[in-house]
């Protein structure tokens, strides 16, 4: 039965080869195909160069569909990016508006109650943290904004990415539905999907925002998926013999085990968030990134250095908080060795 399947999935591959070949040759304009498709056969010349018929027709069809997006769902997408450019607005002006001395308190309280009370990671957030404003006061508020860029794509990822992870290791169908979409996602160009964005969403923050989430999304999304999958299937075993049910099992048993790859997955999507922020200041969006690109415009080194800096900084405090609640998040779902005297 296996094999049976096996051959009717390379059918299915193969007519639908034949049919976008089909396509091709019939969307192709007259003067640069045959006469008659029967010429194909018999004069085989365009075995040479690749033929003009063979051209599969994507790029009107795409147009055409964000056209019918605009038109037909332009009321939905303001709607999005209303809700994102004014969240990202309020987080923005409430922070900038905060004494400088203030932020950093902040931003080590959160550290050393996130981090397990570590006064390593704590003196090493803060110490980043002053030293962005210290490079230059500019980039203070610069990397207010971009924070505010950064959190909330990550949000976004979180809210997004973990509920498919669990779904595409709980359904198989699911998970082979969604593997090549995540494919896409990770290895299409940045610039690519930067396009679609400033179409539905004008420039600005928004639309970067929206590029953080494609192209920080996937790892979360994998890791969850791979964290739940990889759970001893013993323990989901016993827990369902002692009662439990699914949504019992999946919140006591399969997350709390998962939870260092999730995290992992949270951390991975913290640096590939920062990694768009020189992307996204093509685009209009303010922040850090716009810095390191009027340095490469003006082919000012020292300008394009300090701003990379000021980037590596803000990895750094990222990266910190994010692994230390990790671990002390793992601390915590794991069973506490008894002591024997």
């Amino acid at each position: 039965m296996k094999k049976y399947k096996t051959y009717l999935k390379y059918f299915v591959y193969f007519v639908i080869s034949v049919s976008v070949i089909i396509i091709s040759y019939r969307s192709a304009k007259p003067r640069y195909k045959p006469e008659h498709y029967t010429d194909i056969f018999k004069d085989f010349s365009w075995l040479n160069d690749w033929p003009k018929w063979l051209d599969f027709p994507l790029m009107q069809p795409l147009n055409s569909g964000f056209d019918w997006l605009i038109v037909n769902y332009g009321m939905f997408f303001e709607g999005i990016n209303n809700f994102l450019l004014g969240l990202y607005t309020s987080m923005r002006n409430s922070i900038v508006d905060l004494p400088w001395p203030l932020v950093i308190a902040i931003v080590i309280t959160i550290t050393y109650f996130a981090s397990g009370r570590k006064t390593q990671t704590t003196v090493l957030v803060a110490f980043c943290t002053f030293f962005l404003g210290f490079l230059s006061p500019r980039y203070w508020d610069k990397c207010i904004m971009t924070t505010c860029i950064v959190v909330i794509g990550m949000l976004l990822c979180i809210v997004i990415g973990i509920p498919v992870g669990i779904a595409m290791a709980r359904n198989k169908k699911v998970r082979n539905a969604l593997l090549p979409i995540l494919d896409l996602m990770q290895t299409i160009p940045s610039f690519c999907y930067l396009i679609p964005g400033i179409l539905l969403f004008g420039l600005g923050a928004v639309p970067a925002i929206i590029a953080i989430f494609v192209y920080a999304v996937p790892p979360l999304i994998r890791l969850t998926d791979l964290g739940i999958r990889l759970v001893d299937k013993e323990v989901i075993e016993a827990s369902e013999a002692f009662g439990a049910s699914k949504k019992q099992t999946l919140w006591g048993v399969q997350i709390p085990l998962a939870l260092p790859n999730i995290m992992q997955g949270i951390n991975q999507c913290t640096m590939m968030s920062l990694a768009m922020v020189v992307i996204a200041s093509m685009i209009g969006t303010r922040g850090i990134g716009d810095e390191v690109l009027l340095g490469l415009q003006q082919l000012n080194v020292g300008m394009a250095t300090e701003a990379g800096i000021a980037i590596v900084l803000l990895a750094i405090i990222f990266d910190r908080i994010t692994q230390s609640y990790g671990e002390k998040m793992q601390e915590r779902t794991q069973p506490k060795k008894k002591i024997n005297f």
